[in-house]
Formats: C-alpha cells, structure tokens, sequence
C-alpha cells in the first residue's frame, strides 16, 4: 500500500463528511447499474446516486492530469467493497462487482492520495436472485471455502514472519532484519487486497512517507524499513527504544489483521477484483520502484502480488472455464508469460534489487503486467453477468 486511503476526520464518522471541502455532491438519478464516473483533477462527477441489487458497473474516465483511483465504499466510509486504480489521465477503466441492498460512498482520488472526493450511494433491493448463473453452487462454496482459507494461511504466516522480523530489527540484528523484511511483507504482498480492505489498519502498516499528509504519523513496514537503509545524509537513527515502539506497532497491526480475517467472508467478484487490484498494485508502485524506495526490494512484493492475483484466478478457474472458457485460457497464458519474464531476476532465494533493474527491463515487466490486467479485468464480468 502506498496511499493514505482515508483521512481520520472525514472517515470515522458519517456525519462529518458535510463538513469535507473536497466532497462532491451528485443529484439522484433514477436507477441504473450502468454507472458513468468522470474524474478530473476536482471533481468526481458519477451519474446515478443509486442503483439496483445485482451487478453494478462503473465506468470511470479520468478526464484530469493526475493518475487517479476509483473506490466504492461501505457505509462506514472505511470498508473498500470495490477499487480500481492507477487511472492514467485521459483512460478509462471498469469496475463491475454485486452489490447487495445498503448505503455506499463512492470516491474518487485524483493523485492517489488524501481520502478522495466523495459522495453518498444507495443500492436499493431489486429483488434479483444474486446467485450466479450457469455454475452449480457448490463450485461456488467451494471456491469461496478455499479462497478465505488462503487468506487465513497467508495471514497466519504473515504473523509469524513479521515477529520473525521485529525480533530480529529490536534486537539489533541488522543483518538479519534486512533479509527478513522482504521475506516478511510477501505474506502481506499476496492477500494486500484484502489488508487494504480494513482502512483504519493499512496507512499505520503499508505508507510510503512520499504519501503522507500533513500531521501524520509515520508508523508501519516502510518506517523501519528506511530506518535499516538509511540515506546517507541527514537521518537520526531510531533509538532502541524507538525500535522497540514501531516494531511493537506493527507487530499489533499485523495481529490485529490476522484476527479479523477469521471472519471474513469472500464474493466471487470480490475474489476476482482483488486480483485484479494486486496487479494494479504492481502498476502503480513496484513497477516504478517507489514501493520500497530504501532497500529496492521491489520484486519480492512484485512476486508477492503476482501470486496473489494468480491464486485469486486459479480459485476462480472451475467457475470461468464454465462460463468464458477462452478468457481463463488467455488468463492462465498472460500468467505464464509473466512468470517466465520475472523468472530472469531470480537469485537465490529471492531477486535482485530494483535499482539494478533497467528503464528498458522495467519497460518489458510493466508491458506484461498490462498484457496480463487486460484480460483480467474482464473476469468479475464474465463470471457474474
């Protein structure tokens, strides 16, 4: 992660949201769940304020200067029911996903930071079976059992990791904590979708100082990250007993994480925009080497995001086969292709660093992350039209 996603004032309580400059408000329209989204450097123009239950399409242009983000969000302002981002100016992107009966924000970013511009969504209840067709259901539980046990795996892992980790980092053990660090963030890498989804978690663990805001505090992956590889001018060291505070940060938010996935319950369109999301992910932060500025361990995160996005498709798979069989097989091709152009940073156990990557390399990666998110971002809509 590398944007603070909401601003505390204008996320914790619904009330307050008046009172934020940059919001927008957007007339209601009459019902439609074919929804336009025009984003500009200030503005977030969507045309409809509601929709029906079923499946809900956004599209959304980005008509500014700035590379900006999409979101739709849960009623507490805080939950990500659905996101796209990197949103080059003058592009469009989809977002389609099933929206069940309730009260949503939608927000636009402009700039990828700040809590966006916002305005209330409604969806009402159509009366629509959400089922999706033409697949049996058990396929579907089936796929949503195994997609939240990965997810659970994967946090599991992460916590012990991360202890691994702050161990190493509180006890002095530089050496040790830099070879950890990549190792430790791949768990968090691969479900990064769904530690996103918990908005008051992921700016204290996952933000890049380049994204913070005015008055906030620094805490997370990154902060100790930089204080392991510190520039070579003008930075005071963390103390022992600073150390020992970010570690036990991130220790807690790492915990805290793992705690609230053991309830989490999946949708296929939220399994197949989360994988798309981890590629996103890829776009706009590892591809361009900003992601872990200090210690250049881009590609581990790259890997990590990769494989979360293909473990999202694979679950998927028994289901798009029934439905769009020659999308999943471009899908599982762009895949393969991927991996084979990754496979050439390998060394060792893990990658070479990203400052010794190329322009022209980073080219070749970043033309294969698309070829691949093309086709992916088709999937929420085949399997739940």
């Amino acid at each position: 992660m590398k944007l603070p996603l909401l601003a505390t004032a204008c996320a914790l309580v619904i009330a307050p949201l008046a009172a934020c400059s940059i919001t927008e408000d957007n007339e209601p329209k009459s019902g439609s769940n074919a929804i336009s989204v025009t984003s500009t450097d200030d503005t977030c123009r969507v045309s409809a304020a509601k929709a029906e239950s079923g499946t809900v399409s956004f599209k959304v242009k980005n008509a500014g200067d700035k590379v900006t983000e999409f979101y739709l969000l849960g009623e507490d302002g805080l939950r990500i029911v659905g996101e796209v981002e990197n949103i080059g100016p003058g592009l469009s992107r989809d977002l389609m996903l099933t929206a069940t009966p309730g009260k949503y924000f939608t927000a636009c970013k402009p700039g990828m930071i700040g809590e966006g511009i916002r305005a209330d969504f409604t969806v009402s209840d159509s009366g629509k079976d959400l089922t999706i067709t033409g697949v049996d259901q058990k396929a579907i539980d089936a796929a949503l059992t195994q997609y939240s046990n990965y997810v659970k795996n994967q946090t599991g892992e992460l916590v012990a990791k991360t202890q691994e980790f702050v161990d190493a980092y509180k006890a002095g053990d530089d050496d040790k904590a830099r070879k950890l660090f990549p190792v430790a963030r791949t768990n968090w890498e691969r479900t990064e979708t769904v530690a996103e989804s918990f908005g008051d978690l992921d700016p204290k663990t996952d933000l890049r100082e380049r994204d913070l805001e005015p008055g906030q505090k620094w805490t997370g992956w990154h902060a100790i990250e930089k204080d392991l590889w510190p520039p070579a001018k003008g930075y005071t060291a963390f103390t022992k007993a600073q150390r020992s505070t970010y570690a036990d940060d991130l220790m807690a938010n790492i915990t805290t994480l793992n705690t609230r996935v053991q309830d989490l319950t999946y949708t296929v369109d939220q399994i197949a925009n989360g994988s798309k999301g981890l590629l996103d992910e890829v776009a706009s932060g590892k591809i361009t080497g900003e992601e872990d500025i200090w210690s250049h361990t881009d590609l581990w995160d790259f890997q990590a995001n990769v494989d979360g996005a293909r473990v999202g498709y694979e679950t998927l798979k028994p289901l798009l086969d029934a439905k769009d069989e020659a999308l999943s097989t471009e899908i599982g091709k762009r895949f393969a292709a991927l991996q084979v152009l990754l496979d050439k940073y390998k060394e060792g156990d893990g990658f070479v660093f990203y400052d010794t990557v190329t322009e022209p390399q980073r080219k070749e990666l970043s033309n294969a992350v698309n070829a691949l998110a093309e086709p992916l971002s088709k999937m929420a809509g085949a399997l739940t039209l």
